[in-house]
C-alpha cells in the first residue's frame, strides 16, 4: 500500500542536483547513479511537534536501538514512549517510514535508531561507509550537507589536518552548505553503495543551540 501511494505522486522540484520534493516517490531517485541524497519534505503538524518537544524536556535521555519490521515498529517505539502525549503519532510516523524503506530496498527489517541530542553527534563533515542511510530530524535544527560540485574530498577526515570544515579548504563558501528542515526525510548514499564508493553524500550534524534538544531518527540495513 505504501508503494502504491508512493508511485501515484510526482516530484515537485530538484535543488542544484540533488532532488527534493514534497512527494515520497521523491525517494525512489536515490536509485539514479547521478544522486547521492534524495530529500522527501514534508511538514510535521505542530501539535504532534509540540508533543515531542515536551518530551525531550521531559527525560534526561533517549537512546532507541532495535532491528524493527513494518509490522512491530509502531508498536515496539509506543512501549518505549509509554505515557507521553506524543507516543501514537511518532509511533506510527516512524512505523511509516519503515514501510516505506523496506518497500524501496527490498528488505524485511531495518536497524532504527532514535536519539535525543543535545549536542552535534558527527560535527565535521564525513561520508558514512554504509550503501545507503535513512535520517530524519523531528524536532531541532536538521542534518547540513554540500553537493557534489566545489567539494576537495581530499580534505575530509584526516586530511583536514585537524582544521576546523570551515578553513580545512573542503568547500569554498558557507554558502555551500545546504541543510535540511526538521520532517524532512532523506536518503543519504554512502561508500557501501555499489558503483558510489567515492562519491558518498558529504554531511554532518548541525551545531546546537544552548537548551535545544533534537529528536533524530536513522534506519540502515540489517
Amino acid at each position: 500500500m505504501i508503494m502504491d501511494m508512493v508511485e501515484s505522486l510526482a516530484p515537485t522540484h530538484t535543488k542544484g542536483t540533488s532532488p527534493i520534493a514534497v512527494a515520497p516517490n521523491i525517494l525512489t531517485d536515490i536509485y539514479k547513479p547521478e544522486h547521492n541524497i534524495a530529500i522527501w519534505q514534508r511538514t510535521l503538524s505542530k501539535e504532534m511537534m509540540l508533543s515531542i518537544e515536551h518530551m525531550l524536556r521531559d527525560m534526561s535521555s533517549l537512546a532507541l536501538v532495535q532491528s524493527v519490521t513494518p509490522y512491530d515498529a509502531a508498536e515496539w517505539v509506543r512501549g518505549k514512549l509509554d505515557g507521553y502525549s506524543c507516543a501514537n503519532a511518532l509511533s506510527d510516523d516512524i512505523a511509516l517510514i519503515v514501510d516505506m524503506f523496506c518497500c524501496l530496498f527490498d528488505v524485511k527489517e531495518a536497524g532504527l535508531r532514535l536519539t535525543r541530542l543535545d549536542s552535534p553527534m558527527c560535527p565535521k563533515f564525513h561520508v558514512d561507509h554504509v550503501p545507503c542511510r535513512l535520517v530524519t530530524t523531528y524536532t531541532g535544527r536538521a542534518t547540513e550537507w554540500l553537493e557534489n560540485e566545489g567539494i576537495d574530498r581530499t580534505k575530509l577526515g584526516a586530511g583536514s589536518f585537524g582544521l576546523p570544515d570551515h578553513r580545512s579548504g573542503l568547500f569554498r563558501s558557507e554558502t555551500a552548505i545546504q541543510q535540511m528542515r526538521a520532517g524532512d526525510v532523506a536518503l543519504l548514499k554512502g561508500s557501501g553503495w555499489e558503483g558510489n564508493e567515492n562519491n558518498a553524500l558529504v554531511h554532518r550534524s548541525p551545531s546546537v543551540g544552548t537548551n535545544e534538544q533534537r529528536l533524530l531518527l536513522t534506519l540502515d540495513f540489517i
